[in-house]
């Protein structure tokens, strides 16, 4: 997303996290990962993760997400996503 956390201003904080795994993976073979963001809230945002073969698109292997919150360091408080990173969402 950009933006090294600074601990005496703002920065992202990754707050959950979830794998599932759906089979296993075999080499040799190439995997495709799948990025989405979801759910943009004044704090924090949602990010989903598909993994499949490059030989076997569509078919899953893993899932995964997190949610991340935008805090302020010295506060330790959550605070509004910054313009910049929110404007990424459209």
């Amino acid at each position: 997303i950009g933006g090294a956390p600074d601990p005496r201003g703002q920065g992202p904080v990754i707050v959950n996290t979830f794998c599932n795994f759906i089979r296993q993976l075999e080499y040799p073979g190439e995997v495709l990962a799948k990025h989405y963001v979801a759910n943009p809230g004044r704090t924090s945002f949602d990010t989903f993760i598909t993994l499949e073969r490059t030989d076997e698109p569509g078919v899953l292997y893993a899932t995964g997400g997190a949610t991340t919150v935008w805090i302020d360091f010295p506060q330790q408080k959550p605070v509004a996503l910054p313009d910049w990173l929110r404007a990424q969402f459209d």
